[in-house]
């Protein structure tokens, strides 16, 4: 087993979770008239306070940049925004959670998250909770999810990659991963996301004053919907709702489907934001990849073809992953959502598909050109050399 579990230890997580959450009373003491030791120090912290508190009243916004949320909230992104969505759309009061429960969960979610991966961790949580906010307030849903809806479907996003490894399903069934063997080599990683989420539910007893009835199962499906492998069964049944139309939203069960779809797009929507925020996630996924080939490469498995640095560009990847998955999802979300959002994501999908095609294309000819000097450079070599010595005739 090649991914270390030391880290996660239940002890140390909960140190952890114990730790993370006295830094949040701490640095929230200054909002709170707690006087501080250290004024100056407690201003800046204010500061950006103050500077995050403004990014979320802009939280719908599609421009949103989780990037610098993260900044300046201190590493907390997923822990404010999450609270902050619950909040604005009354969750809190309505469902009556207590907020020191409420808090106590959104944190150890938080660390659940291994901050050490590059791209599965706590800021694209955050990433895709935001993008699923901005699904629920596109007019077919905001005017038809319920409450449970939405508290269902902001869980979900926020959970949905809840203690990834940082290593895709291929490679944990490879490498004979507990896992795996626990969840039959089927959405290994989503089942273990959504079983983490279950866990901390009851851990910080959230939601036990409220009827259990099929929550936990609802959550699981939701999350359970994000595995890349089953992309073409949703995708095939959207289309066919959307062919005959009769998608119903007063129907349960097709809001349950139009939440799975929104979480899927909300999970792979990198490719749809502007190209500065695109760009940076694709790096970032991509180098999550590169570090499982060469774990694979340095233990002498079969290297996936994705994941090899060595055969494979970021450019390439991304071209792949926009024209096959990415696409064929969004055209059929803007069918079904045909709005100003919809024109926006699909707008920045083909700048940014040019953007690494242009990139490709220019690396490319670069490294043509260089071959072509290299190869003139040597034949002017081999030329200019004179005959030996000893070879003229006397």
């Amino acid at each position: 087993e090649y991914i270390s579990t030391i880290a996660n230890h239940p002890v140390l997580l909960n140190v952890r979770r114990l730790l993370s959450f006295q830094r949040y009373l701490h640095s929230s003491r200054f909002i709170r008239g707690i006087p501080a030791s250290n004024p100056l120090g407690y201003i800046l912290d204010d500061d950006y306070t103050g500077q995050a508190k403004l990014m979320l009243e802009k939280v719908g916004n599609w421009n949103f940049d989780m990037f610098l949320f993260d900044r300046l909230t201190n590493g907390n992104s997923l822990v404010n925004l999450t609270f902050h969505l619950f909040n604005s759309y009354g969750l809190i009061e309505l469902f009556q959670l207590d907020m020191v429960k409420l808090r106590r969960f959104l944190v150890m979610i938080q660390e659940d998250y291994r901050s050490l991966n590059p791209y599965h961790n706590a800021v694209h949580a955050a990433d895709v909770t935001q993008a699923m906010y901005c699904y629920l307030q596109e007019p077919k849903l905001a005017e038809t999810m319920t409450s449970c809806d939405l508290l269902l479907g902001l869980l979900a996003a926020a959970t949905h990659d809840l203690d990834h490894p940082g290593v895709n399903q291929p490679f944990l069934i490879k490498t004979n991963h507990y896992l795996a063997a626990l969840y039959k080599n089927s959405s290994v990683l989503e089942n273990h996301h959504w079983k983490s989420a279950v866990g901390l539910l009851r851990e910080s007893a959230l939601l036990s004053h409220l009827p259990t009835e099929d929550r936990s199962e609802r959550l699981g499906s939701l999350i359970l919907a994000t595995d890349i492998s089953r992309q073409n069964n949703y995708l095939s049944e959207f289309r066919t709702h959307l062919d005959k139309r009769d998608l119903c939203l007063t129907n349960g069960r097709h809001r349950h489907f139009i939440l799975q779809i929104a979480l899927k797009c909300a999970d792979i929507c990198n490719p749809c934001r502007p190209w500065k925020l695109s760009k940076l996630w694709s790096e970032k996924v991509t180098e999550e990849f590169f570090h499982q080939g060469d774990i694979e490469r340095k233990h002498h498995l079969e290297v996936t073809p994705l994941c090899d640095r060595q055969s494979n560009s970021v450019a390439n990847i991304q071209i792949g992953f926009m024209t096959y998955v990415v696409e064929p999802l969004f055209v059929e979300w803007s069918r079904f959502s045909d709005t100003r959002l919809s024109q926006t994501m699909m707008g920045h999908l083909s700048l940014n598909k040019q953007g690494w095609k242009e990139g490709r294309d220019k690396q490319e000819a670069n490294t043509s050109r260089a071959s072509e000097e290299q190869r003139t450079s040597a034949a002017k070599d081999s030329n200019s050399k004179e005959l030996p010595q000893g070879s003229k005739r006397s």
